[in-house]
């Protein structure tokens, strides 16, 4: 993403985040029983942050670091084929491949003192460069739903505790770029143990899209429960991983023919971008419109000014 022109040291906030001169808009379908919940992953989706994925070289065991970009990319060539076939992924928690998207062990924290969590300290260091370089392609959606105070879900494929994930975002809602803490319906953090072992991946066997299945489903079951059943309600996921996109789009097809009147979309956010698919029981339908008015719903082709 492009530089913006104002320094690190002064934080300025752009039209999107002042809240005071905007309306909240009410949800389309409320009047009808309906609601509209808003399904995020997190990492290059929401912000970008430069938490590094750790590759070890298979002779040497030198580590590589790769950015969440990258490993979009390159995860299922690694080790295989292409740049990184002479590395490979460790999965221990605390020193391997995704020891950074882990929470530190509390006991460790406290013998550095003022030491915080790795993804506060992700979210911070994002904050102290221009927001054009930390902002992702569904940030403004995100404001959005938080502004209007939507029933929002975090589905991100890192490991932290779930208030771990509520403390990281709170640092936007303290430097300003948020209005207020998000209306959270549920937060799966899918390679966290005890949420893997709540989808019943007692092996770690599962794939991150796979998990991430489970969590749309176990968030959409949590709609139903705490909103009530409506066949008005919209359901919106964005997610920038390829192999993400196509199991979310399998497994809301299968909600979609569970709950054939409500409203399913996934929108896809690969290399920035800003694409909006309807799941229907004919099928897929890709809609129209990538300007910045139609990223702050995830349900829309085109969005009504007030």
């Amino acid at each position: 993403m492009s530089d913006s022109s104002h320094n690190s040291g002064s934080k300025k906030i752009g039209q999107l985040e002042l809240g005071e001169t905007r309306l909240k808009e009410p949800d389309r379908n409320f009047n009808r029983g309906g609601r509209s919940f808003y399904f995020f992953d997190f990492d290059d989706n929401i912000a970008f942050l430069a938490t590094p994925l750790i590759l070890f070289h298979k002779e040497t065991g030198d580590e590589l670091n790769l950015t969440s970009g990258d490993w979009a990319i390159h995860h299922s060539t690694i080790g295989k084929s292409g740049p990184y076939s002479e590395y490979e992924i460790l999965y221990d928690d605390q020193t391997g491949t995704f020891r950074s998207f882990r929470d530190l062990d509390m006991k460790e924290i406290e013998k550095v003192g003022n030491r915080k969590q790795n993804f506060v300290q992700d979210v911070l260091a994002a904050l102290n460069v221009p927001d054009m370089q930390w902002k992702g392609p569904s940030w403004d959606c995100f404001y959005h739903a938080t502004f209007n105070q939507r029933p929002i879900s975090v589905i991100t494929a890192r490991g932290h505790s779930e208030q771990v994930l509520k403390d990281g975002i709170l640092e936007f809602v303290k430097a300003g770029y948020l209005p207020s803490v998000p209306n959270y319906l549920s937060l799966f953090a899918v390679s966290n143990k005890d949420v893997r072992r709540g989808f019943n991946d007692h092996d770690f066997k599962l794939s991150t899209a796979e998990l991430k299945q489970h969590a749309i489903r176990a968030s959409v079951e949590k709609a139903i429960e705490v909103y009530g059943y409506s066949p008005h309600h919209r359901f919106g996921m964005s997610d920038d991983d390829p192999r993400n996109i196509e199991l979310i789009v399998e497994e809301m097809s299968r909600l979609k023919s569970s709950y054939p009147e409500m409203s399913f979309f996934m929108i896809e956010t690969h290399n920035g971008d800003f694409t909006k698919h309807e799941i229907t029981q004919r099928g897929i339908v890709s809609l129209a419109g990538k300007d910045v008015e139609s990223q702050l719903d995830l349900f829309n082709a085109t969005r009504r000014k007030p």
